[in-house]
């Protein structure tokens, strides 16, 4: 096990080195991470990433100031144009979002996604806030990554206690790994080199399955460069 840098960087840089170029790629609301993410691929490798929102901005300027919210108003009002968000839906529908940054609460072995309900639907223990855009995004985008700040065996479990949407996940990036989609089931990809294959097993309520044991890219000096200058404020931790 490694300290050299920190889990948010590993996951930043990881999400970022997932996205192509030429790709058009959404994020939601309370999306610091992935937001962070996708401007540090337009600077590294993807410079024709086209970035869409919630409030409909198009390739924002600068998301500096977003601290308040990854859904502002200054994504809109530095954008290269206007996009809005039930174009988005649309645009997803018709098969032309290449990749969707979505969250859940619980997660299971069979890419089952809960954000509904903690316990029994009907007198659950805690209500969520639901589906909302994930329920249309995660069946129709291309490629629908899911990153999730918290890993441990009541995120990830046997079965989820509620399922808001099902399948067509691509990734999973948590703080301590990566997880992928694959042949109906979720498989260990990488785990990053801030943790270990026994830390990953401890904290996950299913069975692992994997081929081999791959570790995440570590941050290059020049991505942690860049995250310095498009991410002075650090917005990509508010939720670690």
């Amino acid at each position: 096990m490694t300290q050299t840098h920190r889990p948010v960087d590993i996951m930043t840089c990881a999400i970022s080195n997932m996205l192509k170029d030429g790709e058009t790629v959404f994020h939601g609301v309370s999306s610091h991470l992935p937001m962070v993410a996708m401007s540090l691929a337009k600077q590294m490798h993807a410079p024709d990433l086209v970035h869409l929102n919630i409030p409909g901005g198009v390739n924002p300027g600068s998301i500096r100031q977003a601290s308040y919210s990854s859904a502002g108003a200054d994504l809109l009002d530095s954008g290269d144009a206007y996009f809005p968000l039930e174009e988005v839906f649309d645009l997803s529908m018709r098969g032309r979002l290449d990749v969707a940054f979505l969250g859940g609460i619980q997660f299971d072995i069979n890419g089952n996604v809960n954000a509904s309900v903690i316990g029994d639907y009907h007198r659950p223990k805690l209500r969520l806030p639901g589906g909302a855009g994930s329920a249309v995004l995660i069946p129709t985008a291309k490629k629908a990554i899911i990153w999730r700040t918290k890993h441990d065996v009541r995120t990830f479990v046997e079965q989820v206690d509620f399922v808001t949407t099902r399948g067509n996940l691509w990734k999973i990036v948590t703080p301590l790994c990566v997880f992928e989609f694959k042949n109906g089931k979720l498989h260990l990809d990488t785990i990053h080199p801030t943790s270990s294959l026994q830390e990953v097993k401890d904290n996950t309520g299913f069975e692992l399955l994997y081929e081999e044991i791959k570790y995440t890219a570590e941050p290059t000096k020049e991505e942690l460069l860049m995250l310095k200058k498009i991410d002075p404020n650090d917005y990509r931790a508010i939720e670690l």
